[in-house]
């Protein structure tokens, strides 16, 4: 594995980790009413998009690993240039459901290289 595709990984799942630490022991309510946690979360899933996207470009294979890959890159960009509309419960619903999955392959590829 190329020192940049690691990079990029290494990225998706300290971000990933943050979204996991600062959503614990919450419920969507304390998401939707506090305008703090949820600019932190979509910041970290930013991020964690914008990392997919530059792995993808230099490495197809390896991106296409990562399960609904170019829907989460797609996530970012609605995150980024949609952020008028985001939908906190669509958020909410990725931190509860598809992170947990994200972690577990970011971190299964990382042990392989």
């Amino acid at each position: 594995m190329r020192p940049e595709a690691k990079k990029y990984l290494f990225d998706m799942a300290k971000a990933a980790g943050l979204i996991t630490r600062f959503t614990e022991g919450k419920i969507f309510a304390d998401y939707q009413g506090d305008p703090m946690l949820r600019s932190a979360v979509e910041r970290q899933f930013e991020i964690i998009g914008e990392a997919l996207a530059q792995l993808a470009r230099i490495d197809e294979a390896l991106a296409e690993r990562i399960a609904e890959h170019r829907r989460i890159i797609a996530f970012r960009n609605i995150l980024i240039h949609g952020y008028a509309q985001v939908d906190d419960r669509l958020v909410w619903d990725v931190v509860e459901s598809k992170l947990p999955t994200l972690q577990r392959e970011v971190a299964a590829l990382l042990r392989e290289g």
